[in-house]
């Protein structure tokens, strides 16, 4: 689980130095890409929107903004992660953010919640200053998987 985070925070300081700070995205834009990554997917099926999610130069990455998915079955492996394409097919279920809170379990449990969507709330690095930022998540179940996209406070 150690060496998932690092790959993670590793790849996120990549995208940051090489694209210099992102712009940040909004809560409302956060909300927005969800449910366009919704319909693409109703649309095209699970294999086509997965891709598309993994496409870090895809419609479905955007400022600092992106895509994430998992199936709604609890088993906590990435499907699609426009930020970190080496999270996919990865069991990131365990994983925890800065104060030790389990971020996709909580991740899990709302979209698979009777309700399928709302906000997570966590810490975790900000490639843009290098710092632990709060982040907050939108989550959105659609079928059977669970869609994402987080946004720094």
């Amino acid at each position: 689980m150690k060496n998932v985070v690092k790959m993670l925070c590793a790849a996120l300081m990549m995208v940051a130095l090489g694209a210099g700070a992102a712009e940040k995205g909004s809560a409302d834009e956060a909300v927005a890409m969800v449910r366009k990554a919704a319909e693409f997917l109703k649309k095209n099926g699970k294999e086509k929107a997965f891709a598309e999610f993994n496409n870090a130069k895809g419609q479905f990455v955007d400022k600092d903004l992106y895509i994430f998915a998992f199936l709604a079955n609890g088993d906590g492996v990435e499907q699609a992660n426009g930020a970190n394409y080496r999270l996919v097919g990865k069991n990131v279920k365990e994983m925890k953010d800065a104060d030790g809170k389990f971020l996709i379990k909580e991740i899990l449990a709302l979209g698979m919640s009777k309700e399928g969507k709302g906000w997570v709330d966590y810490k975790w690095p900000n490639p843009g200053t290098g710092s632990i930022d709060s982040k907050r998540t939108y989550v959105e179940r659609v079928e059977d998987v669970v869609i994402g996209c987080g946004v720094y406070r």
